[in-house]
């Protein structure tokens, strides 16, 4: 077994990686950039080495002097976490080329299901059902205006080494697709230094649904049911659960083994994720490959009980797995919110800032994959997830009511967080009746505006109450973090 390992990352990632490595009895060893020095993660490290300065490029994208400092602490092993270089196909490579393990796939497997089209002619080869489109990159304009008349609008224009929704545009009628195509293709060539573009049928009201697969060296790969992950803001999740509340077992395992299939085509090992697109009739179309840990794994490890960044570094090690298919189970229900520094009444603008108030909920069933900590200055550098709040459950029900009472005992004060928008999301009929899709958030944005610009003015309203009668009180905590907004709003609610 390794005897040290470098994580290749930072915040709540590199906390949680470096507590298995801790239980495995690892030593972990971080890489920090100048606004990260005071982070919880290197606090936690056995070891840490300074990168650079805040920019990425300078501190968690420098490949060069990741490795070095790999070499220099003689780490066995290299963790890339998620984000950053975690699916760079080169920086896997070198730290291979070093004699270091890499724990995630091989370069080449990276290489393959990170090129989107490599992806899907892999998946289509492999017989698994894939959203009609191309299995090339498209040429030009023209060539997309004759696919697109094939397979007829709407259509999706995609980045073919994309992710995160750049590079991506929809395109309901033939006028739109030139200047589609030229900014789509110069936003892709900015953000990953490739241009290219394919096409596919847009899947109207889709639902996105992944499955969490392992797989050893050996061959032998199984998958770890499924995540439901369609409540997103513009391609970036905020709120996944497993199991889907669509999914019925006779299709998770007919979509789990076409997941698998795609996996071992691509000759897969480690940890990675087969996503696909449900649509409104219930069938589900290969979209993509992860080929890294998910930020929602934590979803999967509640409802399976199985530690997945701990699978990896085993995998790493060249163990095989101790378990096939048939031993996989789906006890429960999880839910998982990711905690971003962002306000949803402000466009999502990101809120850096320093937390002067922290308060985790705890208690039975709840898990905080927390990187701050009270103190501590969120930086404006980097990805605004600052902690991932999971809830478990005997059943779905049970998970939302469970989630609903942690949210309300989170407190934070020094930065917005999408902590209401979370709650007003689990509160809302459709969300607890299931009747979600990807749209579901630009559908209803709307209602959760209008009810929280109500909310906030009957929480100033209490607080200026509260604060009379609390005026000679010393050293409490702020106001502000003792009562939930949307708690006053429910009492007032339930007056009328």
């Amino acid at each position: 077994m390794f005897k040290k390992i470098l994580i290749a990352n930072r915040s709540e990632i590199a906390v949680r990686i470096i507590r298995a490595c801790h239980e495995m009895n690892i030593e972990a060893v971080a890489v920090y950039s100048d606004v990260d020095r005071s982070a919880l993660y290197v606090s936690m490290a056995d070891e840490a080495y300074y990168l650079g300065q805040p920019q990425p490029s300078e501190s968690y994208l420098n490949m060069d002097r990741i490795v070095s400092i790999a070499k220099e602490c003689s780490a066995d092993a290299l963790h890339p976490g998620y984000g950053f270089l975690a699916e760079n196909m080169d920086f896997a490579k070198k730290v291979v080329d070093a004699g270091i393990a890499f724990i995630g796939p091989s370069p080449q497997s990276v290489q393959a299901m990170g090129d989107k089209i490599s992806a899907r002619r892999l998946a289509q080869e492999a017989g698994v059902t894939i959203v009609p489109g191309t299995v090339d990159p498209v040429p030009d304009v023209q060539h997309a205006k004759r696919t697109a008349r094939d397979i007829g609008y709407p259509v999706m224009l995609k980045a073919v080494n994309g992710g995160g929704g750049k590079g991506m545009r929809l395109i309901g009628k033939e006028a739109d697709m030139e200047s589609s195509f030229e900014r789509a293709s110069s936003e892709a060539l900015s953000a990953f230094g490739d241009g290219s573009l394919y096409i596919e049928k847009l899947i109207r009201n889709p639902r996105h649904i992944e499955f969490q697969i392992l797989g050893d060296t050996y061959g032998n790969i199984v998958h770890l049911n499924e995540r439901e992950c369609s409540i997103q803001r513009k391609n970036q999740k905020l709120i996944e659960e497993s199991p889907s509340p669509v999914m019925t077992p006779e299709k998770r395992a007919r979509v789990g083994a076409m997941a698998v299939a795609a996996a071992k085509a691509a000759g897969y090992y480690n940890a990675g994720t087969i996503e696909f697109i449900m649509d409104e009739h219930g069938e589900l179309y290969f979209m993509e490959m992860n080929t890294r840990l998910q930020v929602e794994h934590p979803v999967t490890e509640l409802v399976t009980g199985i530690d997945i960044v701990k699978e990896q570094i085993r995998i790493a090690d060249r163990q095989k797995l101790g378990y096939t298919q048939s031993d996989i189970g789906l006890n429960g229900s999880a839910m998982e919110c990711r905690i971003v520094a962002e306000d949803p009444l402000n466009g999502f603008a990101p809120t850096p800032g320093k937390i002067v108030y922290l308060r985790e909920p705890q208690g039975n069933g709840v898990r905080v994959d927390s990187g701050v900590y009270e103190g501590f200055e969120v930086p404006g550098w980097y990805d605004s997830l600052i902690a991932k709040l999971q809830t478990y459950g005997r059943d779905r029900q049970e998970t939302i009511g469970r989630m609903l009472r942690a949210l309300d005992e989170y407190r934070i004060a020094g930065v917005s967080t999408a902590i209401p928008l979370y709650q007003w999301i689990l509160r809302h009929k459709r969300f607890i009746a299931g009747d979600i899709s990807t749209g579901f958030l630009e559908q209803e944005m709307d209602g959760f505006t209008k009810d929280s610009s109500q909310l906030w003015m009957l929480a100033a309203i209490a607080a200026g109450i509260s604060s009379l009668h609390d005026s000679s009180a010393a050293g409490r905590e702020p106001r502000d973090t003792d009562t939930s907004t949307w708690k006053t709003a429910g009492r007032l609610n339930n007056l009328r």
